[in-house]
């Protein structure tokens, strides 16, 4: 199979992405977070804060601080157990117990694993996983590799103004046992989300973050000791208590720039031993194939990224209210994230709750990338539509969000709740009991003439990111949102006129009301 066909059915044919006999060994699943064995490590303060509203003075954190800081991101935030209704895609398993983290993951397999380079005082300098198992740092490699990092993202971070970087990777497997090859699209918007909540919480720590999307990956997958036929890193994030400005994209063209092979002679190469527990791992030859088709060996030259496309749309737009910017303790509203399954109740929402709701989940999502350089605010990759009915004074229909003029521009009038159920292939959420279903929107062909594959796990990750920011909303306002795959994109793409405009529906997030789930949670910190 090409990997044009295989992007295709991850997006169109979704059951062409497993076979069809396929059975999933719940027996022999694989652990949902990763644990090396025989290395040194070093504890973090289980005593988490219970609120985080605002930054603390800008300087350079401490070893408890970022522990505080790891948790937030991707720490073991609850336990919870409850039994599942079963459904037509899923048999019913009995009691079902999960450790959930503070961001949605297909499953709650969080394919994703966290690394960080850090350079604190009372910390030796180095590379360490974060063990989520035991909150605690791994040393995988001690030392101070600001030129080599520098180099890994081409000499376009001032990576000694930096106190760290964290590094996001997926490890194949974690969620391949279950949803086979459509296991690729899901790393993507799962490193996405959890991209996402990183940057809130580093606002809440007062450090300024940049993501960069394009690096050296075998360099800096060589530098961790990771083996890329099973595991490779998405994404790298420095940290720094400066100000991005003036660190970030400070391209020093006097330095001769290095590829991923000359970097990775320079350090010795080092194997770790983990731990997965599953007893048979299959092999997964399009998902490396794919990840072999989106490596950098060396850069080329960088040109922006393309802009947001909007469909046409009718003359009709609706003006929603001024709102001010949504004010919440993070912390709080992490906790109170829920993914209703069929625990959506059919409820009104107010003008100024969707209001809020798209404005905070945009306005949030700006971040400094090296997709854009060092501007500001550029106008976004991804854009949100959505499907709306019962909401107070605004006619039931498909609409596209402006978010530089805060307006919704109507696509099409009606009730589209009957196209969106009957194009899922689950029975697990009812829209009829949804008053807004959203669509992430990005280009059809995502980004491939300028990053080729590449591009299709990035657009990916900027999907997820921009989810995560609309769930941290709805939380806020009091409702609920679940993110889902299983879904048409060719009916949604229709009915949101996407198909000339050479945009396509990336997820589906419905997003109401919803009455408590019956299950038993134990929150899980010091």
């Amino acid at each position: 199979m090409s990997l044009e066909a295989f992007l295709h059915n991850l997006h169109y044919d979704i059951d062409k992405t497993k076979p069809p006999d396929a059975v999933v060994d719940w027996e022999d699943g694989p652990l949902a977070y990763k644990l090396y064995r025989g290395l040194p490590v070093v504890p973090l303060s289980p005593e988490v804060p219970l609120t985080l509203v605002g930054g603390d003075a800008s300087v350079k954190p401490d070893l408890r601080h970022m522990g505080h800081f790891l948790w937030y991101i991707f720490g073991l935030t609850q336990l919870s157990q409850s039994v599942p209704a079963s459904n037509s895609m899923i048999q019913n398993m009995g009691l079902m117990q999960l450790y959930r983290r503070f961001v949605p993951s297909g499953g709650a397999l969080y394919p994703n694993e966290v690394y960080v380079y850090l350079k604190l005082e009372d910390l030796p300098a180095g590379v360490y996983h974060y063990d989520v198992a035991h909150h605690r740092l791994v040393l995988l490699r001690e030392g101070n590799f600001d030129s080599y990092l520098a180099r890994v993202l081409g000499n376009r971070c001032d990576v000694s103004a930096c106190f760290g970087a964290v590094f996001v990777s997926t490890l194949f497997w974690k969620n391949f046992f279950k949803y086979n090859n459509f296991s690729y699209r899901l790393q993507g918007l799962d490193a996405g989300a959890l991209i996402g909540q990183l940057l809130e919480v580093a606002k809440r720590f007062d450090f300024a973050s940049g993501v960069y999307f394009q690096f050296l990956d075998r360099a800096v997958n060589h530098l961790l000791g990771l083996s890329e036929q099973e595991e490779s890193v998405y994404a790298v994030i420095p940290l720094s208590v400066k100000p991005a400005t003036s660190w970030l994209a400070n391209r020093n063209e006097g330095e001769g720039e290095s590829t991923a092979s000359e970097l990775c002679r320079e350090l010795t190469m080092v194997h770790h031993d983990h731990y997965v527990r599953s007893r048979r791992v299959k092999e997964f030859p399009m998902l490396i194939k794919m990840n072999e088709a989106s490596l950098l060996e060396s850069f080329r030259p960088l040109l922006r990224m393309g802009e947001e496309k909007i469909v046409h749309c009718e003359d009709q737009v609706v003006a929603l209210p001024r709102v001010k910017r949504l004010l919440y303790d993070l912390a709080s509203v992490s906790r109170e994230r829920f993914s209703p399954d069929g625990d959506f109740v059919t409820g009104k929402v107010s003008q100024e709750q969707l209001a809020s709701l798209l404005q905070e989940a945009t306005a949030s999502f700006r971040y400094r990338n090296d997709l854009d350089g060092a501007q500001e605010a550029p106008v976004s990759r991804v854009s949100l539509y959505g499907c709306f009915y019962n909401v107070d004074g605004i006619p039931d229909g498909a609409y596209h969000y402006d978010s530089a003029a805060h307006t919704l521009r109507r696509v099409r009038l009606g009730d589209h709740r009957l196209k969106l159920q009957q194009g899922m292939p689950s029975d697990n959420v009812n829209l009829f009991q949804v008053p807004l279903c959203f669509h992430v929107a990005g280009d059809k062909d995502h980004l491939a003439t300028a990053l080729g594959f590449r591009g299709y796990r990035i657009q990916q990750m900027e999907a997820g990111m921009l989810v995560q920011r609309l769930l941290l909303a709805a939380s806020a306002i009091g409702i609920g949102g679940h993110p889902l795959l299983g879904f048409d994109a060719r009916l949604c793409d229709e009915i949101y006129k996407m198909t000339s405009e050479g945009i396509t529906s990336l997820i589906q997030i419905p997003v109401g009301p919803y009455r408590p789930c019956p299950r038993l949670v134990g929150e899980l910190h010091g």
